[in-house]
């Protein structure tokens, strides 16, 4: 009786939990662009990638809701309404059935076609990355970041690496307890930020110059490897201004858990404006002034021995 009764509260306490488990996507619906503690869903990113991918994300969860919903419920039934204890006797003749061979087959293939369209075509979607109004190269290091933002003009080019804030650094290093340090964004906070602008298509050249690294920040919806020798691309089109970050998603050595990434999406005069201090900062400095040359005094006429001795003749000649 007290296994029983204790088999019972179990089930009860699993079906009290099924309704808060079917809110459970609804309520993450709402989630911010950064992953936060104890998430429970995809978020939706700020970028059209990661719209599409969270799309593709709640049809399939739905889709595997509904299943989950029938299979178990007709599971549920089955065991409470042809139990023993009610005389429920097993159907020893049965073998099979065709109708139902037929239906378990189709469905899961109908469902396969119709999740397989649309994330095929997202999928092409994401790795187009013509008509980018700008290209950004990312080289990764042991263990930072260089980020390149490519111009037509070498001098328009404008260059610069980003690593862990020192701040981070510091409390890493110092061996106490980061969860006291008073640093919201500890190991996720770099010295330079990457800026870009909202509303503009940016192809991204990934690379790396040593070991394998991966470039992945959540809020833009894809992640991608940089890997010495070759280059991949990614694009991006922000909409939402605002700071997303990441971090190297690929074991690259001791220090890969320090690799952190920050972007910061602006309006796009904000980043004009930003861009022309940066390469204003980066132009060389202009060459000095050359001196006028110095003009040369006019020359003294030679002098003669006649001219030395002609005072004295004339002083002999008055005498």
């Amino acid at each position: 009786m007290v296994q029983m009764r204790a088999s019972w509260t179990n089930w009860g306490r699993a079906l009290a939990a099924l309704p808060l488990a079917a809110l459970l996507p609804v309520a993450a619906m709402a989630q911010s662009a950064d992953p936060v503690r104890w998430q429970l869903n995809m978020g939706k990113g700020v970028t059209a990638s990661s719209q599409n991918a969270y799309e593709a994300h709640m049809l399939a969860l739905w889709i595997c809701v509904a299943i989950g919903v029938i299979v178990f419920g007709a599971m549920a039934y089955a065991m409470f309404k042809f139990r023993k204890s009610k005389g429920a006797k097993p159907d020893v003749d049965f073998t099979h059935s065709t109708k139902l061979e037929i239906i378990w087959t189709v469905v899961p293939v109908a469902l396969l076609v119709l999740m397989a369209f649309p994330a095929t075509s997202k999928l092409i979607a994401m790795y187009d990355t013509r008509d980018s109004a700008m290209t950004i190269k990312v080289t990764g290091y042991q263990w930072l970041w260089k980020y390149e933002y490519m111009a037509d003009k070498p001098g328009d080019v404008v260059s610069f690496t980003s690593r862990l804030d020192r701040k981070s650094d510091e409390i890493r290093q110092s061996k106490v307890d980061a969860r006291t340090a008073d640093h919201p964004h500890y190991l996720l906070d770099v010295d330079n930020v990457l800026v870009l602008p909202t509303d503009t298509k940016i192809r991204f050249l990934i690379t790396a110059d040593d070991v394998i690294h991966a470039w992945w920040v959540p809020a833009l919806g894809w992640k991608q490897d940089a890997i010495p020798g070759l280059i991949n691309e990614a694009w991006t089109e922000i909409k939402t201004p605002g700071v997303y970050r990441g971090q190297c998603a690929e074991l690259c050595g001791k220090d890969h858990g320090f690799m952190p990434i920050v972007v910061k999406a602006v309006p796009k005069a904000e980043y004009d404006q930003w861009l022309a201090a940066e390469r204003a900062k980066n132009a060389p400095a202009p060459a000095p002034a050359e001196a006028a040359p110095v003009e040369a005094a006019p020359e003294a006429p030679a002098t003669t021995a006649a001219d030395q001795n002609a005072p004295a003749a004339a002083a002999n000649a008055a005498g």
